[in-house]
C-alpha cells in the first residue's frame, strides 16, 4: 500500500487519552462555528464523541450539503465520503480528511478505466440507450463523475431501492414482486450496479426479480466474463466486488445464533452475502440496523450483522437488550479505524494555528460531473427503515 499519511510528532503519538481529549476540546471550543465534524457510524467511541452529525455515508452525504456556515467540515470517515461532501459543500469550504490512508478497499475495486472498458465492451453488445449505471457512494469521485456523465446515479444501502426502481423507470409506490420484475425485464431496461455485487443483488431480490436477471461482471475478464445471451438477457449486472468486514458474515453465524436465542432477532447489512440477508428478520443500512434496534422489545436478543464499533455502541446504548455481533471473531473496518483521536487533533489544531491539513479536493470537472449524480441520489431520496 502507498503510504499517502505522513507520520505524526510524537507530541499526538505519545500522547495519552486525557492529553489528546484536552487538545481536541480546546481546539474545537476555539475554531467554534467555523468546524464542523462529522462521524460515520463505524467510527470508534473516542472520535464519535466529537462528532456535531453522526450518520451513514447518505444521512452525512446530505448533512454536509446542508452546511453553509462552516468553513471546514472534518470528516471521520474514509476517502470517498470526504470526497462527496467536498462536491457537495460551497466553494468556501473546504473539507479535511484527518489520516489520508482511510480509504475503502471496495471502492478500489472499481477503478475508472475498468469501469470504462466495462462500459464499451457492454455497448458493442446491448443498445446503451437502455442502460443506466448506478454506483454505490462508496466508489471514487471519478466513478461517481463517469456516472454521472451517462444518465445515472449514486445510491447509498438507505436508498438502493429507490435508485433501482428510478434507474428501471419503476414508480415507487409499486409493489415489489413478480408483476414488478416482468414489467422492468419487458421494458429492456438494464442497470449497471458497482462496486458492491451484494447490495445490487439484495436490492434486485427485494424488488421481486429472481437470480435469472442477474449476471456478475467480472472485471478481470474480457467482456465481464459474460456471453451474448448473458448480456442480453440479465437486467441487472453486478460488479464482482464486495465489503470485506460485510463478508464475514455466514448462514452458519445465523444458525448458531437463532440455536443460541430461538426467540432472538437478525439484523444485517444489505452489503452481507444473499444467503445470509435471506435469513434475516431485518436487512437495512446502519440508520435501519439503529432503528430497528431502537423498537426492539426490552429483553430481546439481537445479532447484527455489520462492524463492530456501531454493534457496540449499540450494545451500550441499549442494556435492556442482549445485542451481539454475529461474527466471533468481531473484525473490525481497519481502514475507518486508522481515524483515530491523534490524527484528529493534528488536523483541528492545524486549523487554530491557521493550516489546513489532509485537504480533500475534487478537481472541477470530475467534481461537477459526479456532482450531477450525488444531486440526482439525493432527489430520488428514499429509505429502508
Amino acid at each position: 500500500m502507498i503510504r499517502l499519511q505522513a507520520p505524526l510528532a510524537d507530541r499526538y503519538t505519545q500522547a495519552t487519552d486525557d492529553e489528546l481529549v484536552a487538545m481536541i476540546g480546546a481546539a474545537r471550543a476555539t475554531l467554534g462555528e467555523r468546524a464542523v465534524i462529522l462521524g460515520h457510524h463505524y467510527q470508534r467511541d473516542e472520535v464519535m464523541r466529537w462528532a456535531d452529525a453522526r450518520g451513514d455515508s447518505y444521512g452525512l452525504a446530505r448533512f454536509a450539503a446542508n452546511q453553509h456556515e462552516a468553513e471546514y467540515i472534518v470528516f471521520c470517515g474514509v476517502t470517498f465520503m470526504a470526497e462527496a461532501a467536498d462536491i457537495l459543500t460551497a466553494p468556501h469550504q473546504q473539507v479535511l480528511l484527518p489520516d489520508l490512508n482511510a480509504g475503502c478497499s471496495m471502492a478500489d475495486m472499481a477503478d475508472l478505466a475498468g469501469v470504462e472498458t466495462a462500459w464499451s465492451e457492454l455497448g458493442a453488445v446491448v443498445d446503451l440507450d437502455a442502460v443506466v449505471p448506478v454506483t454505490y457512494m462508496n466508489s471514487s469521485a471519478a466513478i461517481k463523475a463517469f456516472v454521472g456523465r451517462h444518465r445515472g446515479t449514486v445510491c447509498t444501502s438507505a436508498n438502493a431501492d429507490a435508485a433501482v426502481r428510478w434507474a428501471l423507470g419503476i414508480p415507487y409506490d409499486t409493489p415489489p414482486g413478480p408483476a414488478l420484475a416482468a414489467a422492468a425485464v419487458a421494458s429492456g431496461h438494464k442497470v449497471l450496479f458497482f462496486p458492491d455485487q451484494h447490495l445490487g443483488r439484495n436490492t434486485a431480490c427485494a424488488l421481486g426479480f429472481g437470480p435469472s436477471a442477474e449476471r456478475v461482471w467480472n472485471p478481470h475478464l474480457a467482456g465481464g466474463g459474460l456471453g451474448e445471451a448473458d448480456l442480453k438477457e440479465a437486467t441487472f449486472l453486478l460488479w464482482q466486488g464486495f465489503c470485506s468486514v460485510h463478508q464475514r458474515f455466514t448462514t452458519d453465524q445465523v444458525a448458531a445464533f437463532r440455536a443460541a436465542h430461538p426467540a432472538g432477532l437478525v439484523v444485517v447489512h444489505p452489503e452481507c452475502a444473499h444467503e445470509v440477508a435471506a435469513l434475516a428478520d431485518k436487512v437495512g443500512s446502519t440508520d435501519t440496523i439503529i432503528h430497528y434496534v431502537d423498537r426492539a422489545a426490552p429483553g430481546t436478543a439481537i445479532g447484527i450483522g455489520t462492524e463492530i464499533h456501531l454493534v457496540h455502541r449499540l450494545a451500550e446504548e441499549h442494556p435492556d437488550l442482549s445485542i451481539v455481533s454475529l461474527d466471533p471473531l468481531v473484525c473490525p473496518c481497519s481502514t475507518m479505524f486508522r481515524i483515530d483521536p491523534p490524527h484528529l487533533a493534528w488536523v483541528l489544531e492545524g486549523l487554530v494555528a491557521g493550516e489546513v491539513r489532509n485537504r480533500i479536493v475534487v478537481d472541477e470537472q470530475t467534481a461537477a460531473d459526479a456532482r450531477v449524480a450525488l444531486e440526482r441520489m439525493l432527489e430520488i431520496g428514499g429509505s429502508s427503515f
